[in-house]
């Protein structure tokens, strides 16, 4: 998922576009751009987009992002999307491990309600002080916590905080990834907000690139091409992960933990990290 595009679920005109546009995952939201009054038609709106012919036959990965637990359209939400077209839930204002387990029991429930087989997973939003100081318990909170994704812009304006300051993101990010990789979760990079500065997007993704995240969030089609060639040079390709974990087989079975393979050493993180590639590639064989 190198690529996520937001789509306010505000705006249908946009779904199609979106859908078929280059990005990975289109993250429909529901939260911070769709104002209070439009919040129950933008659900109405998602939801019938979803039941479209266009999304069963596409291969696109599908996130929503939901309001808030305790919002009056958390239940709501979650009854409109605890269906096989979503792979992701975003969870966003998680402040502690516990808000996470409520939320992963409150889908469990709406998914028995919906008689939906499929476990759906949670991309869980870091996006305050307390949450980026608690990130390793709430990345570890659930089995359904797929990874965490950084929020800046709530985490920077809430601290009154430089944004364009390179030392200040970079502090936020490794945070970040070092929960994520405690927990063997996945790192999602922030949006970023200014669409015209294509520098500084490519070197803020370039940066969560460096610290292991896996793709950036982005808030205009003008982004995803950068955020799928950034993210994409750090993608082990699948081939080479499959050769990686087969020459490991033949070590084992010689009795070596490492070996050389095209003149690399490979030793157990490189092995482990072919074998997430091939999960990974599964996982989408499946959505």
């Amino acid at each position: 998922m190198r690529s996520k595009l937001f789509v306010p679920g505000s705006r249908p005109e946009l779904f199609a576009k979106a859908l078929a546009g280059a990005a990975d995952s289109i993250s429909f939201d529901l939260e911070d751009s769709v104002p209070e009054h439009s919040k129950a038609r933008a659900r109405e709106q998602i939801a019938d987009f979803l039941r479209s012919g266009a999304v069963q036959s596409s291969a696109k990965s599908i996130i929503v992002r939901i309001n808030a637990p305790g919002s009056a359209h958390f239940e709501g939400d979650l009854m409109a999307f605890a269906c096989p077209q979503v792979a992701l839930l975003n969870l966003p204002k998680a402040q502690s491990a516990d808000d996470v387990r409520g939320a992963a029991a409150a889908l469990e429930r709406a998914e028995r309600c919906n008689g939906s087989t499929r476990p759906i997973g949670l991309l869980v939003n870091i996006e305050t002080p307390r949450a980026l100081r608690l990130a390793p318990e709430i990345a570890a909170a659930h089995p359904r916590v797929a990874g965490l994704q950084l929020g800046l812009a709530d985490l920077f304006e809430s601290m009154h905080a430089d944004r364009r300051s390179a030392a200040n993101v970079h502090a936020a990010m490794f945070q970040m990834a070092m929960a994520c990789a405690e927990s063997g979760k996945f790192a999602y990079d922030s949006a970023y907000p200014d669409v015209a500065d294509t520098e500084g997007f490519r070197r803020e993704a370039e940066q969560a690139r460096q610290l292991g995240y896996v793709g950036k969030s982005c808030v205009h089609p003008k982004q995803v091409a950068l955020a799928n060639e950034i993210f994409g040079a750090a993608t082990l390709d699948i081939d080479t992960a499959r050769r990686i974990v087969a020459a490991a087989k033949d070590a084992a079975q010689a009795g070596r933990g490492a070996f050389l393979l095209d003149g690399r050493m490979i030793d157990l993180p490189f092995v482990k990290r072919a074998e997430a590639v091939l999960a990974a590639a599964n996982d989408s064989d499946r959505l």
